[in-house]
């Protein structure tokens, strides 16, 4: 059964108050019971939180009384748990690192692509089609035909468009990402750099999850979620992969199945890194977790 509702929102605004409003935020969302994480810089403000849909739409109407944020929409998805530990309100230089700071995605961005129309979109042989999220994410799903810039962090995807790509010769670039964000700062970016037809998935993966049916959608895989649910799938169920408790990377049952997965000391991913001193140091962790947990159902 899913309990739990999570939702995520960010917006692109001129926010110079953003330190001053952290601890309203923080207050008000610890009131209603609300946990998970709320980013704030002077971009604007980016979060992924869970709780109760009473406490949820509270929140989101107290968000709304701020005129700047009167248009902020969200996306909705289910958890059959408490997908977060703790309630963050952090301070940011940006909502989503790119390290460019003339980039401005409330002063221009790229042509909003909904979710019904994306299909013909990156079906246009015309059109290069770039996945901006990290390499990792990409491993776990993307669409059909889509390029994997290869990136660790979104900081480097700079470094990739100027190796890689070339407004004279690309004359059509499509971008998507999770929910939203990274892309459309990814086309103000690109925009910036004289790219002319610069287009991003509206609402993002998780969107296209929620209304397209698996039967016309041109997605494969799941999708990389950051809280406890790991990965979603079409109708934005939750996926089958876990977290390593080694080394965080995200996993499946063919990883479980390696010989170099061992539970709470390493996997297929981690493996060459594992030292004598990170085994000691992991098998300590798992027992004391483990005696925790003993703990808690006793």
């Amino acid at each position: 059964m899913n309990d739990f509702v999570v939702i995520t929102f960010y917006k692109f605004f001129d926010f110079p108050d953003y330190k001053e409003r952290q601890q309203s935020i923080f207050h008000f969302a610890e009131s209603q019971g609300i946990i998970g994480t709320i980013l704030l810089a002077h971009e604007g403000i980016n979060a992924t939180i869970a709780g109760t849909q009473t406490a949820l739409d509270a929140m989101v109407d107290f968000l709304h009384r701020d005129d700047r944020l009167a248009d902020l929409i969200y996306k909705v998805s289910l958890a059959p748990k408490q997908p977060f530990k703790r309630l963050k309100v952090k301070l940011k230089r940006e909502i989503v690192t790119l390290g460019q700071p003339n980039v401005d995605p409330s002063s221009i961005v790229g042509t909003y692509i909904d979710p019904k129309d994306w299909n013909k979109l990156i079906q246009d042989p015309e059109v290069i089609l770039i996945d901006t999220r990290n390499d990792y994410e990409v491993g776990i799903g993307t669409f059909q035909g889509a390029i994997n810039p290869r990136t660790k962090t979104f900081r480097e995807f700079p470094e990739y468009v100027a190796q890689n790509l070339d407004p004279e010769k690309h004359s059509k670039v499509a971008m998507f990402c999770t929910g939203g964000i990274r892309c459309e700062k990814a086309t103000a970016y690109l925009l910036d750099q004289g790219f002319q037809e610069v287009y991003h998935l509206k609402g993002g993966i998780l969107k296209y999850l929620e209304e397209i049916p698996v039967e016309a959608s041109l997605w494969e895989g799941e999708c990389f979620v950051f809280d406890e649910r790991v990965t979603v799938k079409h109708g934005l169920e939750t996926g089958q992969y876990e977290l390593c408790y080694a080394c965080g990377h995200p996993i499946d049952e063919e990883d479980k199945a390696s010989n170099t997965y061992e539970i709470g000391i390493s996997c297929p991913y981690c493996i060459e890194a594992l030292t004598p001193e990170r085994r000691s140091r992991f098998e300590a962790k798992w027992q004391q977790r483990q005696q925790m947990r003993a703990h808690q159902a006793s």
